[in-house]
């Protein structure tokens, strides 16, 4: 009797509990819910292509010219295509006023929270840093290489990160002490054995971002649906200046956003 009474009461229990229970999200309505962002930075037609200068070489020629010269990297851009090399590219809030405005917690893919911090390398090679520009979350940590016969050194100073300038000698590698915290403005590392050699990293609290590759195409993906910025810059400045930091507006539709090629003057001010 005992027993039939609590297997009652179990049974009343599961019934108000799935009645109060929020309805399961079908994978086409979850699909539905993000999408992948693809689109093209491009040098402004009509304007000549910068040219990449050859570099003044003044240490360790025999090493550094071994695979020929070297050119400037600062602007790079396919003279095929237009497409514009090492831009940063991020999604923020529809906001053109808050700049500190971030992305709310239901933004970001649930995939995300099963994320790891990762380690983030930086090489160098044949006298210049391999990737210039340098893209990476807050937890992850900074691994500088030197894949070289000889020897160089990181230098980088920030606001939030620290500031670092250890020698890393030749086929060796130096270990950040320290995850990376959060930095709204770009970090230059630098070689001073080296002074040609350069390069930026940008840290993220969020997974929305890319770097055009050579052709100038990026690709974000599982971007939250809806009406948000798309920022763009580049070790020369903001897409359309100061305000620029805002962002383009950008409406994000799933599955697939495919942007039009956006225009981007990347030459330096004058």
């Amino acid at each position: 009797m005992q027993r039939a009474w609590l297997l009652a009461c179990f049974a009343a229990i599961a019934a108000v509990a799935a009645m109060i229970a929020p309805a399961p999200v079908s994978a086409e309505d979850a699909a539905g819910q993000w999408a992948t962002i693809k689109g093209q930075v491009v040098f402004p037609a009509g304007k000549d292509i910068p040219e990449r200068k050859k570099l003044e070489v003044s240490q360790d020629k025999a090493h550094c010219l071994s695979k020929g010269d070297i050119l400037d990297e600062s602007v790079v851009v396919n003279p095929k295509n237009r497409g514009v090399k090492n831009v940063v590219v991020w999604l923020r809030p529809d906001d053109a006023k808050d700049a500190k405005a971030k992305l709310p917690a239901a933004k970001i893919h649930p995939s995300d929270a099963q994320r790891k911090p990762k380690d983030v390398v930086i090489d160098q090679p044949v006298c210049m840093f391999a990737p210039r520009v340098t893209v990476a979350r807050v937890g992850d940590t900074i691994v500088v290489k030197n894949s070289a016969p000889v020897a160089h050194n990181f230098f980088w100073t920030s606001s939030n990160n620290g500031d670092a300038n250890p020698t890393v000698t030749k086929e060796t590698e130096w270990r950040m002490e320290q995850p990376l915290k959060p930095e709204t403005t770009p970090i230059q590392y630098k070689c001073s054995i080296h002074p040609w050699m350069a390069g930026y990293v940008r840290v993220f609290d969020h997974p929305y971002f890319a770097v055009t590759d050579e052709n100038g195409n990026f690709e974000i993906k599982n971007a939250p649906v809806g009406k948000f910025r798309l920022v763009y810059w580049h070790e020369n400045g903001f897409k359309g200046g100061a305000p620029g930091r805002f962002g383009d507006p950008v409406e994000v539709k799933g599955p697939t956003t495919e942007l039009k090629p956006t225009e981007y003057d990347v030459s330096p001010k004058k």
